[in-house]
């Protein structure tokens, strides 16, 4: 059964973020705040966690679209292709922020995602899973949670999530009600910015 911690984002507990971290090593899950939806995450190192979260979403793993959540664009030439100076520029402006970036991937990307030419590249505007990945020292992969209202879209309540997930995590940080909206997907393979999917980000980046 899942553990519920409140970590509050204007002032992540130091304590917190490393009992979060040890869950992540470990090969844990867990749900977690950010500047857009609650979401689905596990390290990007840890196969066997992947391959839960994999089968909580009903994919087969090879076949995935996980975007990696980093702290900021530093981690960028590790697994993306060298990008060119108004790509560049595009993500310094709209990062941290509530998008996600299709990037060509290079050959540096986990086992697990060798065959896969593109990566999600997401930053959140989030104090909280920054911190988290910066005591960890790599990504995590991310996946937002949907709600079966088709309404509500995505469960915004912590203490409604940790009843829905409780048996299926290893961990819910409540950070406050989270947002029901995803992040904008835009695809940076094909030179020009293509929208794949309208969110919480600005068009106008």
């Amino acid at each position: 059964m899942a553990e519920l911690i409140k970590i509050y984002e204007d002032n992540p507990n130091p304590k917190e973020i490393k009992k979060v971290v040890n869950v992540l090593r470990n090969g844990g899950l867990i749900i977690y705040p950010s500047d857009t939806v609650y979401a689905l995450g596990c390290d990007i190192t840890n196969k066997n966690a992947m391959e839960r979260i994999a089968r909580i979403k009903g994919v087969k793993l090879e076949k995935a679209n996980f975007a990696f959540v980093c702290e900021d664009l530093s981690n960028l030439s590790d697994y993306v292709k060298q990008i060119d100076g108004a790509t560049f520029k595009l993500l310094k402006r709209a990062l941290p922020g509530p998008y996600t970036f299709i990037l060509e991937a290079n050959n540096n990307l986990p086992s697990t995602f060798k065959k896969k030419k593109e990566v999600g590249i997401r930053v959140p505007d989030h104090n909280t899973v920054r911190a988290i990945i910066h005591e960890l020292g790599n990504p995590i992969i991310t996946s937002s949670i949907k709600d079966e209202d088709e309404v509500l879209e995505y469960t915004t309540d912590p203490e409604l999530i940790f009843e829905k997930w409780e048996n299926l995590v290893d961990l819910v940080i409540d950070g406050g009600y989270g947002g029901n909206i995803a992040s904008t997907v835009i695809d940076l393979t094909g030179g020009e910015p293509v929208l794949i999917r309208e969110g919480k980000g600005s068009l106008e980046v």
